[in-house]
């Protein structure tokens, strides 16, 4: 197995990603594949930590543009995060990957609550570790949640698992096939053309600590080890040169 290139990482995945074909809810052969890549990744003695969204199950926004309370709809959203994170952790387990989930939104019965020193402690037991409920506050996407939580735990980079995208592109390539893919870009190219690799205050969040993000596919097997072994796959947002599309 190949050196790892950082030492502490975060895996960001979509609600999406767990939902496969279907678009929706929970599928558990999915699941188990994406358990069994971070069980390689683990292999190499690299520390992980994931953050997974509830887009699968419930999006806040939508809710609140169908005239629900916009704090209570992202309320609904976290709740979906934690359902995705303890299906993540249950099928990491089957895989002899121990892993705890901590929760922003404390409910001991199910989870631990999200204490920095107890995460940072349990990774370096060699433990996953999955951050759910978001930032346990409304207006606050789960890609913020992935930047607060690089920072605080200090992790090397965020590995932003895409489904049914490779990349970042210049327009979107389902609808423009002349759209170009970015191999590099900076945090403020992100920022001023507005193309969407995580919302604005995440990005900012991790120009400000200068959390380089990786964005690639989740479609293809092995990407997830690729990208954590710092393999030329994706767009890298935050490197040191500047890209030219």
């Amino acid at each position: 197995m190949a050196a790892a290139q950082y030492k502490r990482i975060i895996l960001k995945l979509s609600g999406e990603a767990l939902a496969g074909g279907k678009g929706y809810g929970i599928d558990p052969m999915v699941v188990d594949s994406i358990a069994r890549e971070i069980k390689e990744v683990r292999a190499t003695r690299l520390e992980v930590a994931i953050v997974v969204g509830g887009g699968n199950i419930w999006r806040g926004l939508a809710g609140s543009a169908k005239g629900m309370d916009r704090a209570t709809a992202d309320y609904m959203g976290m709740l979906a995060t934690v359902m995705n994170s303890l299906a993540l952790q249950d099928a990491l387990e089957n895989c002899d990957v121990d892993t705890r989930v901590q929760t922003a939104i404390e409910m001991r019965q199910v989870a631990e609550p999200y204490i920095r020193r107890k995460a940072i402690r349990h990774l370096e037991k060699g433990r996953v570790v999955i951050f759910a409920a978001g930032t346990g506050n409304p207006y606050f996407s789960t890609d913020t949640t992935a930047a607060l939580r690089a920072a605080e735990i200090e992790a090397d980079v965020i590995l932003m698992a895409k489904k049914n995208a490779d990349g970042v592109y210049d327009a979107d390539p389902r609808y423009h096939p002349e759209a170009k893919k970015f191999k590099e870009l900076e945090y403020i190219e992100v920022l001023q053309r507005g193309l969407g690799v995580m919302d604005s205050t995440a990005t900012s969040l991790c120009m400000d600590n200068k959390i380089p993000i990786i964005v690639f596919s989740i479609d293809e097997p092995g990407n997830i080890l690729k990208a954590a072994l710092g393999h030329d796959i994706g767009t890298l947002v935050g490197g040191n040169n500047k890209n030219d599309c």
